[in-house]
């Protein structure tokens, strides 16, 4: 080996006095002088290489892609409602709003919503994820969760990929699924889209309506109930028909006791008989032809010596139908206007039920992320022959570095300065051993 070494030196001195620069033969003399130590540093890199690689616990890929929608006129209300809202509660969404409200497509939006602060929190709790990554504070695990969560928006196409990386395959897979969710829930909680404000304000509108609606019919029911009026237009037909049914029976009645009275005397039977049906047509007149009198307070209407006809009677009198026929007919206006604005409001509430439906951003899945089959890493193969090479790489340094070390003259400024490097290092490392000494 001194042979061997003394040759190279010598070899070396040679190449320097001829003016020529040590070469990559004169280092390949020096590995193959050393080549012993550089095989086994060589192949201890190669077994820790393995060991690392099968130490390195496995992890797997579960990958979700969808398409966003493209956003609407009525679309820039949620970007600004988003912005604003992210501003005072999630401050990683309200930077977004500048940049997305002159966009055409609302693929920027989703990107920076899978990536806030809310989705994220959303997803440690329902996953436990503090404990999974034995990490003692949510903002630890959740840094842990964006490292290991991938979201790329292809500017051609749009088409947003949602990559989550964990130990688990069936946890990798629930975790994009899990992503997907919280977006739609996020964007249908926080749409604020002019559909949805006209749907609110009708839906207000329509309360207000059915109630106004119940109180006209209920006002209707009370003064239908209070003078008998259930149709006013046939109240009325009926009751002329049957006071000019009882009149021309009245006549005739008037004019067979006329004629009986010309044959019998006024105590006869027949007599009797007529003028007793006469006096009850006569009543049966006056019943239905009422009196004139205005309405009382209580609804009652005040009569001559007959006393009190009350207003609750099976019908209205036929003198007071004209009086009746005015308030019922507004109380009727007033039911069938409502009637008809609770129609209007219940059908412009369900179009914009629909309208709202068609403005919500709905997340279309193109493909739905799937249970990995294989790991994603560590790439074994690949780590065993990198860090094999690397080994080799260093020893090989080491062995040249010591050797040009070495051929360094004493005073050489190099090694000087070196020298004192190593001599403080190697100071430093004796304070810091003995001051762990020092505190147990």
């Amino acid at each position: 080996m001194h042979t061997g070494s003394a040759a190279t030196r010598e070899h070396q001195n040679e190449a320097t006095a001829a003016g020529a620069s040590p070469n990559w033969v004169v280092n390949a003399n020096l590995l193959w002088q050393y080549r012993a130590l550089f095989l086994k540093a060589a192949a201890i890199g190669a077994l820790i290489s393995v060991a690392a690689a099968f130490l390195i616990p496995k992890r797997y890929e579960s990958t979700a892609r969808i398409m966003p929608p493209e956003s609407t006129g009525s679309s820039a209300a949620l970007l600004a409602a988003l912005a604003g809202r992210g501003a005072s509660e999630y401050g990683s969404i309200g930077s977004i709003a500048a940049n997305l409200l002159a966009v055409r497509t609302t693929g920027p939006l989703f990107v920076d919503l899978l990536r806030s602060a809310t989705v994220s929190d959303h997803l440690i709790e329902r996953f436990q994820l503090q404990q999974i990554y034995s990490k003692r504070y949510r903002v630890d695990a959740a840094k842990k969760l964006a490292r290991r969560t991938s979201v790329v928006e292809d500017k051609r196409s749009g088409v947003i990929s949602i990559t989550v990386e964990d130990g688990d395959p069936q946890r990798a897979r629930d975790l994009a699924q899990a992503y997907l969710d919280e977006l739609n829930l996020l964007v249908n909680r926080t749409n604020t889209s002019s559909a949805r404000q006209e749907r609110t304000f009708i839906e207000r509108r329509l309360k207000g309506a059915e109630a106004e609606l119940e109180r006209a019919q209920n006002a209707l029911s009370e003064f239908s109930s209070t003078h008998s009026t259930i149709d006013m237009k046939e109240q009325t037909r009926a009751t002329v028909d049957a006071a000019a049914k009882l009149q021309a029976q009245l006549i005739l009645e008037q004019t067979e006791l006329d004629s009986m009275l010309q044959i019998y005397g006024d105590q006869n039977v027949r007599v009797r008989a007529a003028r007793a049906r006469i006096s009850g047509l006569r009543s049966q007149l006056q019943a239905i032809g009422g009196t004139s009198e205005p309405l009382q307070a209580d609804g009652t209407i005040s009569a001559d010596n007959n006393g009190l006809l009350r207003a609750g009677a099976d019908y209205p009198p036929l003198r007071q139908l004209p009086r009746l026929a005015v308030p019922y007919a507004d109380i009727y206006r007033h039911v069938r206007v409502q009637e008809a604005v609770y129609e209007m409001l219940t059908q412009q509430y369900e179009l914009a039920r629909i309208q709202e439906a068609k403005d919500v951003p709905v997340v279309r899945v193109i493909d739905a992320p799937g249970i990995p089959e294989k790991k994603s890493f560590p790439p074994r193969t690949v780590l065993c022959v990198v860090l094999t090479t690397l080994t080799m790489m260093i020893t090989a340094g080491l062995i040249i570095g010591r050797f040009r070390w070495r051929e360094m003259s004493p005073v050489d400024e190099r090694r000087i300065l070196g020298a004192e490097i190593m001599e403080e290092l190697h100071r430093g490392f004796q304070r810091l051993f003995l001051q762990r000494l020092r505190h147990g």
